[in-house]
């Protein structure tokens, strides 16, 4: 499910396994992962009733094909893991995704752009993907890659995420220096407040992680150990 304004902590605790499911996005993006693993992912998926698989673009067709008899979204990275594309390849990106059968889309943003404030820049990659995402009704989430920028960029990233039409942000690839924090989503979703979901990402291993991110004002999250955090 998408949702965008944040859960009350009471309501928090009091998530069931299966509610929890339905908030994480099972993830799997090694680049070395095989058919096999994604067979397996998109099989646990559906067991669980999450909210999407995570793969890499040249698996989106494969997982569309297994999931299409599930309520379980086919989610893909763009521009991963670094950013550092122009805006009409991530916008190419997205394109063909959406094609092969993506329902939501993970962007990363220009790092660079974040950190040097060049606010326009950022807001055109960002709205690149969106607008190819628009037409589609596809979800379009934006990953800061918290550990590598300072709060000033984290903010800035966020508001351009805003302002670029995005439906989340998300803190991290997982292939970055390290993943999510309470602080980094409190002050994303500070930023945000009720205009777009927060996805934590990256270092969510147990459920109570997964609570305190949820607390924090995350409404998505991305794990690979999704059956540990709902078992």
């Amino acid at each position: 499910m998408s949702i965008i304004a944040p859960l009350h902590p009471t309501e928090v605790d009091a998530l069931s396994p299966d509610q929890l499911a339905g908030l994480i996005d099972h993830t799997l993006l090694s680049p070395t992962a095989s058919a096999q693993d994604i067979d397996t992912l998109c099989d646990q998926a559906s067991k669980y009733g999450t909210a999407s698989v995570c793969i890499q673009p040249v698996w989106v067709a494969r997982a569309a094909e297994q999931l299409a008899q599930s309520s379980v979204n086919v989610c893909t990275v763009i521009g991963f893991p670094t950013g550092a594309h122009t805006p009409e390849t991530k916008a190419f990106e997205a394109s063909q995704a959406i094609a092969h059968g993506a329902d939501e889309l993970d962007m990363v943003i220009n790092q660079a752009a974040a950190l040097s404030a060049d606010t326009d820049l950022l807001v055109a990659d960002i709205k690149a993907v969106v607008t190819t995402a628009q037409d589609h009704e596809v979800i379009v989430k934006v990953i800061l890659e918290t550990a590598a920028l300072t709060d000033q960029a984290k903010i800035l990233a966020c508001e351009a995420a805003v302002a670029a039409g995005a439906d989340f942000v998300k803190t991290s690839t997982g292939f970055g220096s390290g993943g999510a924090t309470v602080e980094d989503v409190a002050l994303m979703r500070q930023t945000v407040s009720d205009q777009a979901g927060v996805k934590a990402s990256g270092g969510i291993r147990t459920r109570q992680d997964a609570l305190h991110m949820l607390k924090a004002g995350a409404t998505r999250l991305g794990a690979s150990a999704t059956y540990a955090i709902v078992s």
